[in-house]
């Protein structure tokens, strides 16, 4: 393993010298601080991580709390966006990754994230409401979750209110008055959702009768056919309906093939997240685009920003704005 002193020895100069470039001290100059730097980069050389812990009390080590109930996992593009973003922005910090779980000796969130030395978490795709959440939560992990927020906690937020509203309105501005909505399980970004779209409703004046609002599931295709098929059959149909996301809408899509009806022509759909495979397929799906990348990048610089300025740090709550991508899936009526 290279040292310092083998980099020293190949400079020219003292260990102290070669430690004040590395460390970025500016008591050096600038071209000697770049010699040095680019000999280290050529001989490859590590810094040592415990000295460096020793030494900063940091390990730069960050938790990944990522858990799917659908088990679609890294597999789902929005997440994986996510993740990798957050992933690419933590390495320009200096800092590894490390998936939390509690399914490795049955440890909690909050013993696993001892056990590897986290200096923070950031904590994505979860139930929020769970005990081993909150636990971690309140422990003394600096944290920053994902579309759901806690008090005195650091969040990234996509508008998921202002996306539903977005998507009522452009259905309504292209002719439809009858719409639906295949709605998520019940967590906060449902919430926030479902609140969108009543509020485009009652602007707009749309009566939306109860059986127009369906229950289904977050990236599951299969729940997401069910419900299509029981819209679908209705004494008086829906001519457009909305989906949880993408993902679950190649449920619906496939449901409506099996029932012989064409979208746009005969239902008009529209999905949420905008991922690429959305815009990959025929007809191209009208949906709204989440900036997985954005959430990424933000969530991790305010990590970043919590663990290391911990004094001056401000929990705060960070929206990120989408917007609509106009695909082919929604047809204009009378």
């Amino acid at each position: 393993m290279v040292t310092i002193k083998d980099i020293s020895q190949r400079c020219g100069v003292s260990p102290a010298t070669v430690s004040k470039a590395l460390n970025g001290y500016g008591d050096i100059g600038a071209a000697t601080a770049e010699r040095i730097r680019k000999v280290a980069q050529e001989m490859h050389y590590m810094p040592n991580s415990a000295a460096r812990q020793l030494k900063t009390n940091i390990s730069h080590n960050i938790g990944v709390v990522f858990e799917d109930d659908t088990m679609s996992g890294l597999t789902h593009e929005y997440f994986s966006q996510i993740l990798n973003s957050a992933k690419n922005e933590l390495e320009r910090h200096g800092y590894d990754i490390t998936f939390i779980g509690s399914k490795i000796g049955g440890t909690s969130f909050v013993e696993h994230c001892r056990y590897r030395k986290c200096d923070g978490v950031l904590i994505a795709s979860v139930d929020f409401t769970s005990q081993q959440v909150i636990d971690l939560i309140n422990s003394e992990f600096p944290t920053v979750t994902i579309d759901y927020s806690f008090n005195n906690h650091s969040c990234v937020m996509s508008d998921n209110v202002d996306g539903a509203y977005n998507l009522v309105h452009y259905l309504y501005q292209m002719g439809h008055r009858k719409i639906a909505y295949i709605h998520g399980e019940e967590t906060s970004v449902t919430v926030k959702r479902l609140s969108g779209f009543y509020k485009a409703c009652k602007e707009l004046g749309l009566h939306i009768p109860d059986e127009y609002v369906v229950l289904g599931q977050f990236h599951d295709p299969k729940s997401a056919g069910e419900c299509t098929r029981e819209l679908m059959r209705l004494n008086n149909p829906p001519t457009a309906i909305m989906y949880p996301d993408d993902f679950a809408y190649i449920g619906g899509r496939i449901a409506l093939e099996k029932m012989n009806l064409s979208t746009p022509e005969d239902v008009s759909v529209v999905g949420y997240d905008g991922i690429h495979l959305s815009q990959v397929i025929r007809p191209r799906v009208t949906t709204w685009y989440q900036d997985a990348e954005q959430i990424g990048a933000i969530s991790a610089r305010k990590l970043v920003e919590t663990i290391e300025n911990k004094k001056s740090s401000i929990a705060e709550q960070i929206m990120v704005e989408g917007r609509l991508i106009e695909g082919e899936t929604v047809r204009r009526i009378n």
